[in-house]
């Protein structure tokens, strides 16, 4: 029997990382290469293709004491190096809450 992570079908279409939430605090964290979890994208893990995000993938699924809800994220990579998020919603999940502080409900 194969679990339901292998019979995913995982397509990347670019560099991505896998990104979740630190289950203390909420906070976005990215896997990095040393296995464990980091607030700075900058140290995230970087895989270009769907067998190693499957491996980044489920080495993060299987640490659900750090971090909640892992999942694969695309991130565009500068000539520089720096990492910045690939879509809108991982800009989103960066920055935080998209309606001003003073904004009252």
């Amino acid at each position: 029997m194969t679990s339901p992570l292998e019979q995913k079908k995982i397509k990347i279409a670019g560099p991505s990382v896998v990104t979740a939430n630190r289950t203390w605090d909420g906070i976005v964290v990215y896997r990095t290469a040393a296995k464990s979890w980091s607030a700075d994208l900058s140290e995230a893990a970087i895989v270009r293709n769907s067998d190693d995000a499957k491996a980044l993938l489920a080495e993060s699924v299987a640490d659900d004491v750090g971090a909640i809800g892992p999942y694969i994220a695309p991130v565009q990579v500068g000539a520089d190096g720096k990492i910045e998020p690939g879509n809108l919603r991982e800009q989103i999940r960066r920055t935080g809450v998209t309606i001003g502080q003073s904004a009252q409900v």
